[in-house]
């Protein structure tokens, strides 16, 4: 089996006449945390539902975890999830009743077990029994976590991790995922717009525009190549198609 977790090459997807991802390769370590990063539009969502098997590639291969995604997907599920706050859980289900629901599709056993250990690690037991459709925008992000990590995931895709969140619940929901990485070695693929998660999450960056990835390194890498201060001026820079990519692209 491969060293990586996800290896990608020549991965297309259009949609008609558009292209919303242009050809892009790359791989991502097992056991490190890469954030993919870009502006609205730049093909962050489609290229996480390609590699989630969502949307099937106009052309290019997707491996994960060793497995052809195209050919057996199913093999490989069970040992992925998925986070995002703009997906929604059913409204009319209590959040234990959505764990559960989840869990089940997963096949875990002790599932009520299960449930109370992420409850307490995610510190979600007050609002088990209440309907999702009656949380705060924070409380249904840290519900979202929680069904990521119901079936202890090798691979973690998460769009916006920490969206609607205080300063402080966010900054211990990047210490739950650090230590959830560290416990299990597992890759996570985080897709955000907070570039200082992304200076303490990530190992890796993978710059998007236009379908395209138009540069890559660790953040730190990155601020000193550009020669700014912190990864926000980095992504600004690019965004805006300044500063050295747009000068190597001239």
């Amino acid at each position: 089996m491969s060293e990586a977790a996800i290896e990608v090459h020549a991965l297309e997807k259009r949609f008609g006449k558009v292209t919303a991802v242009a050809g892009i390769d790359f791989t991502v370590a097992t056991g490190s945390i890469v954030a993919l990063l870009g502006g609205n539009g730049a093909g962050k969502t489609t290229t996480l539902s390609m590699l989630l098997g969502l949307l099937l590639p106009s052309a290019g291969t997707i491996h994960v975890l060793g497995e052809d995604m195209l050919r057996h997907r199913h093999r490989v599920l069970p040992r992925m999830n998925f986070s995002s706050p703009y997906v929604d859980l059913p409204h009319r289900l209590t959040v234990r009743q959505n764990l559960r629901v989840y869990a089940s599709l997963y096949g875990m056993d002790r599932i009520p077990q299960r449930i109370g250990d992420l409850a307490a690690e995610l510190d979600i037991a007050t609002f088990l029994d209440r309907p999702v459709g009656q949380l705060s925008a924070g409380q249904k992000t840290r519900v979202a976590l929680a069904k990521s990590l119901i079936n202890q995931p090798d691979l973690l895709l998460l769009d916006e991790p920490t969206a609607s969140l205080d300063p402080d619940t966010a900054d211990w929901v990047r210490t739950l995922l650090e230590r959830y990485r560290a416990r299990r070695n597992a890759t996570i693929l985080l897709a955000s717009h907070n570039m200082g998660e992304v200076e303490r999450l990530a190992d890796d960056v993978l710059m998007l525009r236009g379908g395209k990835i138009v540069d890559q390194g660790a953040p730190a890498a990155l601020v000193e190549k550009y020669g700014r201060n912190s990864m926000e001026e980095v992504f600004l820079d690019i965004a805006r198609k300044q500063g050295l990519a747009a000068e190597e692209a001239a």
